[in-house]
């Protein structure tokens, strides 16, 4: 819930460390990047809730790196102690991997630009106060050249927010409906028709955060307990199944070589430069190990993983679950995480990345 992930937030917030990567003088920590990391691993290893990403890791570097002074004083507070919640306007009907042929329009009229149009599988736009939203503002040059980048208000007229429920029976994606919706011109980021830099710089960062080594390998380890506890064929422990321990141990053999290539970048971070197109490696190799490791623990679960109860995946059931902790929302999480390798670029879009711009071909 909102109150729940804002409790969280709000403790960080008053410890200081709410916004690890953003620098001091926004209310940053001024850690390295090797205290970030590690901050990051500690944190995801011990279960900590997850922050929404919108605000501290998308929205808010975009706001203080290419916005103005008066978007810095208005958004930034908000973000910071959580009080103000945002989504992303990103992906449409027909433009998702091919983002740059998003069709929701912003005509300038006086000082506002007026925006019709619909974005699609919108995470939290029914909790967001706010949404930052790529819109065309140019229709006659090319698709990438004609893209602004607008910070709107949630609560604007003319806007229309409908549930969409996804394949694990939760409610986390919307659609968002804009029908003559005005925003004020002093709500665009940067340049008029430059939002594509924008929106590039904001997945950078976006990309970088799906690789989640630290909560891989605590998935592993929890395989592995499991594994000890529980029957595989019937005649031992599934620990003892050498075609699923080899399987488990191929994953596993993965996940370490993305902690390589997150430590390779790391490194290269702490001289002075960026992820840049590398963070499109973590996120192929990240979401497929994830994907590996639901697989996994659905086939480790067994019959565990069958009943699929909603009421203890959203946590209003009021009595035990039929199954261990670690399987009642086995098929919940397989199913969700089935779109990891689609979400933040599709992986078949980042191989075309990495192809172009890391290998020249």
């Amino acid at each position: 819930s909102r109150e729940l992930g804002t409790l969280w937030h709000q403790k960080l917030f008053r410890k200081g460390w709410i916004a690890p990567s953003w620098p001091v003088a926004f209310g940053g920590t001024g850690w390295s990047e090797t205290q970030k990391h590690i901050y990051a691993e500690e944190a995801a290893m011990a279960g900590a809730p997850m922050i929404m990403p919108f605000g501290i890791s998308m929205v808010g570097p975009v706001i203080y790196t290419f916005g103005t002074e008066a978007q810095k004083q208005q958004h930034l507070p908000g973000i910071l102690d959580g009080s103000v919640w945002w989504c992303q306007g990103y992906s449409e009907p027909g433009s998702g991997s091919d983002l740059a042929s998003l069709k929701t329009r912003a005509v300038r009229d006086g000082d506002d630009f007026v925006v019709n149009g619909q974005k699609i599988w919108t995470t939290n736009a029914h909790k967001a106060d706010w949404i930052f939203a790529l819109v065309r503002t140019d229709p006659d040059c090319k698709p990438q050249q004609g893209i602004s980048f607008l910070l709107i208000d949630m609560n604007s007229p003319g806007i229309e927010r409908k549930p969409i429920v996804s394949i694990d029976g939760l409610h986390h994606l919307n659609e968002v409906y804009f029908t003559d919706v005005r925003v004020p011109v002093t709500n665009l980021i940067g340049e008029e028709n430059k939002g594509w830099t924008y929106a590039k710089f904001l997945l950078g960062h976006e990309r970088t955060g799906i690789a989640g080594v630290a909560s891989g390998r605590k998935a592993v380890a929890a395989l592995k307990a499991f594994a000890s506890n529980e029957t595989g064929d019937g005649k031992g422990p599934l620990a003892g199944d050498l075609a699923f321990m080899s399987r488990l141990a191929e994953t596993e053999i993965k996940l370490n070589a993305l902690a390589q290539i997150e430590a390779r970048l790391l490194a290269a971070m702490e001289g002075g430069g960026s992820a840049g197109d590398a963070a499109s490696m973590l996120k192929i190799l990240g979401t497929e190990v994830q994907q590996s490791l639901d697989t996994l623990r659905v086939e480790a679960c067994a019959w565990y993983a069958l009943p699929f109860e909603l009421a203890h995946v959203d946590g209003s059931a009021d009595g035990s679950p039929v199954a261990p902790d670690y399987a009642f929302t086995a098929v919940s999480d397989y199913n969700f995480g089935r779109a990891s390798s689609i979400y933040g670029g599709s992986n078949e879009i980042q191989r075309n990345v990495i192809s172009k711009a890391v290998l020249g071909l």
